[in-house]
């Protein structure tokens, strides 16, 4: 049977450590790279036998993601986030994967949580991730946020879903909004992109639409009217911040 590693990135995930490894017992390594965590997590990952590396600088998600795929050392790598579970199907159908390596990629889908409630809509179901892959036949992309794994290999797809705990309450929906539209907005910076406020309104407008209306977040009641606004803000927020970066830099210059 081929060895199967397990890649994590960490920052005080103390919650949700403990129930993802439990969930991925079965696998041969476990790999965290934790970046400075103050809590628990270093602890936690290591009573579940994770090597452990810790980093103090941040290059954001997808080189993050790219240094604990490059320390695993299984034949097989299967890339999770904190607040991910492999539950009993996923596993079964796992093993039966790399039993068969009918691909060298495989996606499956995401079931995840908004506030408490599985939704089922808005582009969240079934929402496939490409996390399952034979070592050197993947990698991320450098994207400082919304990273994707890359390959160029044919990718097969599993039936059973990884089950997601993405947003347990409205604070850490804004944390992590205020968190991916400030990485968002370095890289537009970074594309030499100058966005105006009529962008940024456009594009929040046009992410609440996708979610609620063409996505068919209303499905979803008020969780999804809920999920388009947070849509709509992020977007917005990606873009005003880009928009106030680019004239600080004008006014330094000048």
């Amino acid at each position: 049977m081929p060895r199967l590693s397990v890649a994590l990135i960490t920052f005080n995930e103390e919650r949700n450590l403990a129930a993802c490894l439990r969930s991925v017992s079965f696998a041969d390594e476990i790999v965290v790279i934790d970046n400075a965590s103050t809590d628990r997590t270093r602890e936690i990952a290591r009573e579940f036998g994770a090597r452990v590396l810790e980093v103090q600088d941040w290059p954001g998600f997808g080189p993050q993601k790219n240094r604990a795929v490059d320390a695993c050392t299984g034949d097989w790598i299967l890339a999770l986030d904190a607040d991910e579970r492999v539950e009993e199907p996923l596993r079964a159908e796992i093993e039966q994967a790399l039993a068969r390596a009918d691909f060298d990629v495989y996606a499956m889908p995401r079931r995840s949580t908004y506030c408490g409630r599985y939704i089922r809509h808005g582009g969240w179901w079934p929402d496939y991730v490409t996390r399952l892959f034979r070592r050197g036949s993947a990698r991320y992309s450098d994207a400082r946020v919304h990273e994707r794994l890359v390959t160029e290999r044919p990718v097969g797809r599993l039936r059973a879903p990884l089950t997601h705990f993405s947003f347990r309450s409205m604070e850490q929906v804004l944390g992590k909004m205020n968190q991916y539209s400030s990485e968002s907005a370095r890289m537009l910076g970074e594309r030499g992109r100058t966005p105006g406020l009529a962008s940024a309104i456009g594009h929040g407008i046009a992410a609440f639409l996708r979610t609620y209306v063409i996505r068919l977040g209303f499905l979803d009641g008020r969780h999804g009217f809920l999920l388009a606004v947070s849509n709509a803000e992020g977007s917005y927020y990606r873009y005003v911040k880009a928009m106030l970066a680019a004239e600080t830099r004008r006014d330094d210059v000048e």
